[in-house]
Parts: C-alpha cells; sequence; structure tokens
C-alpha cells in the first residue's frame, strides 16, 4: 500500500534517541530544553513549550488566554475534531466560521460577515482558533486586523505547517496571532512520535502556558505567595495537566528540524508534479496564494463534478489498487458529538461542499516519483 503520508527515519534520528535512552534523563533533561531553543529559532519566535501532542497543545493555549465557561470560540469547521474540542475542554461554547472552497480555509469574507452580525447581538468570540489547512497559511494579516476591530485573540492551528511561510516569515512567528500550535504526530511534516508544540512571542502567555503543561506547578519565586522553603520547594498555584513531551521524543525532534527545510522541499517538489498532471484532467488542486509558501503536509484535489457515489467509487477503487487516498476532512460540525450541541447539515454549505468534492493523495517524503506516475495515471483513468 502507498500510504497517504509516512514518517522519514534516518540512522541520525535513531542514533539521536538512543543517546538520549543511554542518559540519566529520558523526560525533563536536556533535550526538551534543546528541542525548544531550535524550534524556537527556526520559526522566529520568542518562545516555543513542546507538549505531548498537539491537542493537549491546543487545549493549553486556550487556558492560557483565559477561555472559560460561557465564552465563545470560533474555528474552522474543515479541520480535525481537536480544533475544536480543545475549547469545549475549557466548558466554552464553540462555533465555525465556513470555508473557501478553493483552499478550505476560513473565508476571510465568512468571517467578517459573520463578525458584523455577532456585534450586533453581543455574540462576538472572544478567541478564533484559524487552521492552516493541508500546511498553506489562512490570510493572517486580514484576520489580525479584524482581531483588532471586533476584540479577539487567535491561535494558529498550524499543526499542518510547520516549515511553511506566510509573507515570506516562518509559520510560528505569531506576528499576527497569540499562538501557534504545531503537531509532529508521524504523518505530519517532522515527527516526534506524537508530539506537539505551543509557540508565542509574548513571555506571560509562555508562563501560563508552562503552567498548564505541568500540573499548574512553579518552582519560580515571583509567583508563589511565600517564601521557598529550599531549592526542594514547588507550589501548585492552579489547576494543570500533565502535557509535557518527553526526552526520547524531543531528541528525535531536534534531529528531524534538521531536515525540515529538506522534507518541505521535497513534498513542494511533489505537488509541483502533481499539479502539472492534474492541469488537463477532471481534478483540480487546492488553490496555493501568492503570499504563501505551503509545507504542503496534504496534497488535496477537487472534482465538482462528484456526486457521493461517484467519490466512493473512485476511493475505494484506488484503495483496491494499493493507494491510500484518503478525505481531509469531515466538517465538524456534521459529527453525531456537534450535531448534539445543535449545529446541522447546511449550516456551513461551502465546508460541506468542500467535503464532498476533495480528495487526499499520498504525499510524504518517501513518495518516490515512480509511485507518484503510478497514482496520476491510475486517478486520471478514474476520472
Amino acid at each position: 500500500m502507498i500510504l497517504y503520508g509516512q514518517q522519514d527515519i534516518s540512522a541520525e534520528d535513531i542514533k539521536a534517541v538512543s543517546d538520549v535512552l543511554n542518559s540519566s534523563h529520558l523526560t525533563q533533561g536536556c533535550a526538551g530544553v534543546s528541542f525548544e531553543k531550535t524550534l524556537a529559532h527556526i520559526c522566529q519566535s520568542k518562545h516555543a513549550l513542546a507538549f505531548c501532542n498537539a491537542t493537549s497543545a491546543l487545549h493549553s493555549a486556550c487556558l492560557a488566554l483565559d477561555v472559560k465557561a460561557g465564552d465563545l470560540v470560533w474555528t474552522s469547521p474543515i479541520s480535525f475534531v481537536a480544533s475544536a474540542n480543545c475549547a469545549l475542554y475549557c466548558q466554552a461554547n464553540i462555533d465555525f466560521v465556513d470555508v473557501e472552497l478553493q483552499t478550505g480555509n476560513m473565508s476571510i469574507e465568512a468571517l467578517t460577515e459573520k463578525l458584523i452580525h455577532a456585534k450586533k447581538s453581543n455574540k462576538l468570540p472572544k478567541v478564533v482558533i484559524v487552521v492552516h489547512l493541508a500546511g498553506q497559511s489562512c490570510d493572517m494579516e486580514a484576520i489580525f486586523s479584524l482581531s483588532q476591530a471586533y476584540s479577539f485573540r487567535i491561535i494558529e492551528d498550524a499543526s499542518h505547517a510547520i516549515g511553511g511561510y506566510y509573507q515570506k516569515n516562518p509559520i510560528g512567528n505569531c506576528q499576527y496571532s497569540d499562538i501557534t500550535i504545531f503537531s509532529f504526530h508521524p504523518v505530519k511534516i517532522i515527527t516526534t512520535g506524537e508530539g506537539g508544540a505551543a509557540l508565542t512571542q509574548s513571555k506571560e502567555l509562555a508562563e501560563k502556558l508552562a503552567l498548564y503543561r505541568s500540573h499548574g506547578i512553579t518552582k519560580e519565586q515571583q509567583f508563589m505567595d511565600k517564601e521557598s522553603d529550599g531549592p526542594w520547594y514547588y507550589q501548585q498555584i492552579t489547576l494543570g495537566h500533565n502535557y509535557r513531551m518527553t526526552d526520547i521524543q524531543a531528541a528525535l525532534g531536534s534531529s528531524q528540524l534538521s531536515r525540515l527545510d529538506e522534507f518541505v522541499n521535497k513534498r513542494n517538489t511533489l505537488a509541483q508534479k502533481y499539479d502539472i498532471a492534474m492541469k488537463d484532467s477532471a481534478f483540480m488542486p487546492l488553490t496555493q496564494l501568492k503570499n504563501t509558501y505551503s509545507a504542503y503536509h496534504l496534497y488535496i484535489v477537487q472534482n465538482n463534478q462528484w456526486s457521493v457515489q461517484e467519490k466512493l467509487k473512485i476511493f475505494d477503487n484506488m484503495r483496491n489498487k494499493g493507494i491510500q487516498v484518503h478525505v481531509h476532512y469531515i466538517p465538524i460540525h456534521l459529527h453525531p458529538y456537534y450535531q448534539k450541541l445543535g449545529f446541522n447539515v447546511g449550516d456551513f454549505p461551502q465546508a460541506e461542499l468542500y467535503y464532498h468534492q476533495s480528495l487526499t493523495l499520498p504525499l510524504h517524503p518517501n513518495l518516490t516519483f515512480e509511485q507518484q506516475d503510478y497514482i496520476i495515471k491510475e486517478l486520471i483513468s478514474l476520472g
């Protein structure tokens, strides 16, 4: 089976992990600190905090921005459910903003219109979680401008997008957001096995993220309510979680980061080959905006002539030929859990149309050009 996504593990990666396994600290040691410093440097951010997964980083980001019961958080319906669940973990209310059909990213037009109506009814969001689908940044400058006008905070869910650029700056630099989240799941751009990170330019937010990541515990005197009893002393000052990344994971992450540009360049080369092949076919790739450079976590094609049955037939035929096509994503508001919260079919029509006409093709650094030629040949023959 040609997988839709797959990690690339080198001998150097294995050695990095082995070195930690033979060291004195498997967690909360130097490897984690080193990974965070390298990540912050690459992304031009002042602070980077590693987490056990991106979901925990999203949850902690909401907590750091003081999302609580009764607050309203908006996100994209075209994402993995974690982008919305993180707000519900804080007992906040969740809502969605429809997407652009051509990119799958949050529609600036839909966001603007929703904000205008929300202001009239006094139901503005506290936080908007922006999702960079498939590795391409949303129009962050436009979203930031709206945040200034309507007083909401911004989390970039860049789980797909490490190594990508917006306006020639690395995604993760938080120029137009409060916090950026990355995922290091094995199918993502780099991997730590499982893992995630939160980046921010704010010292205050970084301190909050660190607290929520580790049980709400601090050893910093400035945050304590009494003088320390000694070097061993710590205090729990808020209710946090055990969301830490191990040094084993961090060592793998640091090694993988050394090949970040290599990975992203290979993904872009493969994407360009797909683009050329799709030009005279029934399949349209997602539109790439001029001011973005996608990390290309996913390569998604669309066919606006598909019926549900036709899409299923192509999906099954491709799988039967050993090609693991996929669909990213089922709109979050269509899941039974969210429909119980009051969402319905038809609420976000562009997201639903996007879902019905989109298909994900294999794309990862280990994909050979010969495999890609086979994928293209089989897909176009079915189109």
